[in-house]
């Protein structure tokens, strides 16, 4: 904190972030992985304006209104089959913690009972939020350590990397090794388990670690296999970040529950949801008496605010083919990342749709991390900004993560700021 200078950002337009003194930047991260469409897009902010002639905010206790109402529709109408219930809260961690309770209590008032299910599986460097229940399923140390009295005990595997692979194990056999760890955990503990939480496709905070191919498709046929609930974590992965409204949908996965935030919003305002399928609605139902309620609450849960501006932010990937446009973009990146692999200390480039990690390192042989003290990946983004470009590192690893909108000009700015700040962190 003693070291912390911010930008002072006092406006914004498209792609484009303007500070107090008039300097224009490329948001290359999204304002942390959430703005979608672009800052002050013009369907965005009329339906904010067109909503306040209205209501800014009711209870969404007892009563509800008319745009949460359609936006959770809309919500199940796109999310994979099955997830035909939607509880709304305010951020990403509370959409968490919310689906791992929702598990917890579940497996307490199925038919029959399994009230010995109340253990959870995360995955190594897992990030799921700064809530205590989220940090106790994450697993990245130097965000947590300090919390470690407080959290709750999990099972935890190993991060499924295609970088830093175990010793014998190869890009092609990863697969295959990663989910037999799993499934011997869950033939171990399945009958205590309650839920297995994951990234799809992408760890976020871990430095954009990529899971290789079919990965996701077995996790959840293993947890139906072991009758252990699936949940996914899609607060930094969907609404198109890895090229497809949401990652579980390259695979063909639907979850038992999914954690929606971020880009719920096109990046507008915080809202979160937590999507679960019809049988874990059913254990929740029943008689005032029988008090099989889900006691959990937000003030501004369903925010009819937040409501409208994603219901348009929806409509914009309707209208603009959001979805459709991608694959140019996604193209161009890829073409710069071949690139900039090539750079004596680039370590690794990970690629998911229109979201990419390089990872620097100070031995590509060894794959050895120059010192976290060091802060290479804050010198390149330091650089980055002389050259009008926002960016914001993981540790060693430089993240380009552009709204969607982005043109093909704008991301060859990104890369080329993010590559010659590469090249002048690392020459000393």
């Amino acid at each position: 904190m003693a070291e912390y200078e911010p930008l002072i950002i006092q406006r914004a337009e498209g792609c484009t972030l303007i500070d107090i003194e008039g300097d224009r930047y490329l948001d290359g991260v999204s304002s942390l992985w959430c703005n979608v469409h672009g800052h002050r897009h013009r369907r965005l902010d009329a339906a904010i304006v067109q909503q306040l002639g209205q209501i800014a905010h009711c209870t969404s206790l007892g009563m509800s209104n008319p745009a949460t109402i359609q936006l959770a529709r809309r919500l199940t109408e796109i999310a994979p089959p099955g997830l035909d219930h939607v509880f709304f809260s305010s951020d990403g961690s509370s959409a968490v913690e919310v689906a791992l309770k929702m598990a917890f209590q579940y497996w307490q008032q199925s038919v029959p009972a399994r009230p010995q299910k109340t253990r959870f599986l995360a995955l190594g460097e897992a990030y799921h939020g700064d809530t205590v229940g989220s940090v106790s399923v994450g697993g990245v140390e130097r965000f947590h350590a300090m919390f470690r009295p407080l959290l709750f005990d999990v099972i935890r595997l190993p991060l499924p990397d295609t970088y830093r692979l175990p010793e014998g194990v190869t890009r092609q056999s990863a697969t295959d090794h990663y989910l037999n760890q799993l499934e011997a955990a869950l033939a171990t503990h399945h009958a205590d388990l309650a839920a297995l939480i994951l990234e799809p496709l992408v760890q976020g905070a871990a430095g954009m670690v990529t899971h290789p191919p079919g990965y996701l498709r077995g996790v959840r046929q293993l947890t139906a296999k072991y009758d252990v609930l699936l949940i996914a974590d899609e607060i930094a992965t969907g609404f198109g970040r890895t090229g497809t409204m949401f990652a579980c949908q390259q695979e063909d996965v639907s979850p038992d529950l999914m954690c929606l935030g971020k880009g719920l919003t096109g990046g507008y305002l915080p809202m979160a949801a937590t999507l679960a399928s019809d049988a874990i609605y059913q254990a929740f139902l029943g008689s005032y008496a029988e008090s099989k309620t889900f006691f959990h609450g937000h003030t501004f849960g369903g925010n009819p605010l937040a409501a409208a501006v994603a219901l348009a932010s929806l409509d914009v990937f309707e209208e603009e083919q959001t979805l459709e446009g991608l694959p140019a973009k996604i193209e161009r990146l890829s073409e710069h990342l071949v690139r900039m692999a090539e750079l004596p200390h680039v370590g690794d480039v990970r690629q998911r749709g229109l979201l990419a990690g390089i990872e620097l390192v100070q031995d590509q042989g060894h794959k050895t991390p120059y010192p976290w003290e060091e802060k290479r990946g804050s010198q390149v983004c330091q650089h980055a900004l002389s050259h009008g470009v926002w960016l914001r590192p993981l540790g060693n690893v430089v993240v380009i993560m552009p709204p969607l909108c982005v043109s093909l000009k704008q991301l060859d700015q990104i890369c080329r700021a993010a590559e010659n700040g590469i090249v002048a962190s690392t020459q000393s």
